[in-house]
């Protein structure tokens, strides 16, 4: 069991605890902690994103802004939406969270806050791939800025989808062994 997966104790069982996992917790003890960890986790990927926002939202203020070509209006369009919808994702667990308040949905929230943080990681490695190809079509040339967010989109899915899945697989295979 993964330490973001909330593990419920069997119906009936006096003890909330799950031995399994060499933690002693009850499953309440767990949502909590597994909402702290994914706040901690938003908070760093707020920053980010919040930064490059900003930096897009000042672009069409710059003298250069209007020797975009007609394909960089549309590139920067595309970034300036998916900042936003980024934005708005990476703020959606703290507006579910204060709506559900006192609710005892911590469990719920934690389930759908890891699968909003994806969906947010999946939405910057797109932003992130657009701004190089903006930033590179701009300043040297469309070929340039292509190769240019292909290997940025190519090193995001090593590091974020590739290496994830080899470790998941190491791991599954060791708990096999034993």
């Amino acid at each position: 069991m993964s330490s973001d997966e909330v593990w419920e104790a069997p119906e009936g069982e006096g003890a909330d605890v799950d031995p399994g996992d060499g933690r002693d917790e009850t499953s309440a003890q767990r949502a909590d902690r597994n909402w702290n960890e994914l706040l901690q986790e938003f908070r760093v990927f707020q920053t980010g994103t919040q930064i490059l926002a900003a930096f897009l939202l000042t672009l069409p203020f710059q003298q250069r802004f209007a020797q975009l070509a007609p394909f960089d209006v549309v590139v920067y369009l595309v970034l300036v939406f998916l900042a936003v919808i980024v934005t708005l994702l990476a703020l959606a667990p703290v507006a579910l969270h204060r709506l559900l308040f006192r609710q005892k949905a911590k469990t719920e929230l934690v389930g759908l806050g890891s699968k909003i943080l994806i969906v947010c990681l999946a939405a910057a490695s797109l932003l992130f791939t657009g701004i190089v190809l903006f930033i590179v079509d701009f300043l040297l040339a469309p070929p340039a800025g292509i190769i240019a967010a292909s290997c940025v989109f190519v090193v995001l899915i090593v590091i974020w989808v590739v290496l994830p899945l080899v470790i998941r697989a190491q791991r599954r295979a060791h708990v096999a062994g034993r």
